[in-house]
């Protein structure tokens, strides 16, 4: 695969990521998971619960699919 099919896909993983994140986000805006979201963006990776770590290693699974390609 050329370099610039892997920057399209990985582009096309990106977008599905930050789609899936923002139809959330607009669907569950209560006061309760925006203070959760704070909280999270404000910790590094290493300090997240195991669960919240396990969410981001889902779509670090799906880049490694493409790859396998």
């Amino acid at each position: 695969m050329r370099d610039e099919d892997i920057v399209e896909s990985l582009a096309r993983l990106e977008h599905e990521q930050w789609s899936a994140w923002t139809n959330h986000f607009f669907t569950e805006q209560k006061p309760a998971n925006i203070q959760k979201w704070r909280r999270q963006a404000r910790t590094d990776y290493d300090d997240l619960t195991e669960p919240e770590k396990e969410l981001d290693r889902v779509w670090a699974r799906k880049v490694l699919k493409l790859f396998e390609k």
